[in-house]
């Protein structure tokens, strides 16, 4: 906007050029496998020429009358094309992921981890050694909107973490957990890496345009069916309150998110005993260490 738009007023702005901006977006948002032919990228415009037109409001320039961001009709969302995994997909993929590569051990653990905690990218990689406690087999969870969580994994992939972190240096209590050979800290670059060789040797990966975030479908998938929408809000770290008032009273705790972790296979310290447990979904897999 600033480059486009930098020689007028903020008042002199009109829709026509906003909406103009949108399709110039569009046309050029780079190609992604999931890419949505750039409908994404003009959605983003709208939004950021929105909240820039908020704050000018907010601040009493204009009227929201008067915002041309306003205006603009925001392209709607397209459905989401992500599906939970298949127990014999995610048997696959965790092959693949052990079988080549030059950091099998952190791809292994990486995909151990989100199978696990149904955690985003940026939770994985803002964990510090301080965020891990082998005695209770919790990680505490940082993600978007500034929220944490203590969210409970099994005892050994708690083990392979701490072993695995401090096999590559990580001493401080601030030092990253995940961490590459030369003991610098992993990056979104090594999901890229990673899911990119998946697909070389799954061409089905590839073609569907399967990512980390496909984990977090899979194992909430499975602990919605198993124990009900109230767990599965709180295993995936859902805070908002958008949506009927009952979800005020939809919650679960720490203990019934632990229980859940039963697709594991592997008990929990901090589960509660169940009469019927359901048949687990993932493998249960050794991570490797170092």
């Amino acid at each position: 906007m600033a480059a486009a738009l930098g020689e007028l007023r903020i008042d002199a702005v009109r829709a026509s050029d906003l909406e103009a901006l949108m399709r110039q977006a569009a046309a050029g948002a780079r190609p992604r496998r999931n890419s949505r032919h750039g409908r994404h990228a003009g959605e983003h415009l709208i939004a950021a020429a929105r909240a820039f037109y908020n704050r000018a409001i907010a601040d009493g320039y204009l009227t929201i009358a008067d915002s041309p961001a306003h205006r603009v009709r925001k392209p709607r969302r397209l459905p989401n094309t992500r599906r939970a995994l298949t127990p014999d997909e995610l048997s696959d993929i965790n092959a693949a992921a052990r079988s080549g590569g030059h950091d099998i051990v952190l791809d292994a653990l990486l995909l151990r981890l989100h199978t696990e905690t149904a955690c985003r990218r940026s939770g994985a990689l803002a964990l510090r050694l301080i965020d891990l406690d082998t005695d209770h087999a919790l990680i505490r969870l940082r993600e978007k909107g500034g929220t944490q969580r203590w969210q409970p994994i099994t005892p050994l992939l708690a083990s392979r973490l701490n072993d695995h972190a401090r096999a590559r240096g990580a001493v401080a209590t601030t030092d990253a957990l995940l961490r590459y050979r030369n003991g610098q800290p992993a990056t979104y670059r090594r999901y890229d890496l990673m899911w990119r060789r998946i697909g070389r040797q799954l061409p089905w990966v590839a073609a569907q345009g399967i990512t980390a975030h496909w984990l977090r479908h899979t194992t909430l998938t499975w602990v919605e069916r198993h124990f009900g929408y109230g767990v599965a809000r709180a295993y995936a770290g859902h805070t908002d309150r958008q949506g009927p008032a009952t979800t005020t009273y939809i919650k679960a705790d720490l203990q019934a998110v632990a229980t859940a972790l039963a697709l594991t296979g592997q008990p929990h310290p901090l589960a509660v005993e169940q009469r019927e447990r359901p048949r687990p979904s993932v493998q249960p897999v050794e991570p490797p260490i170092r």
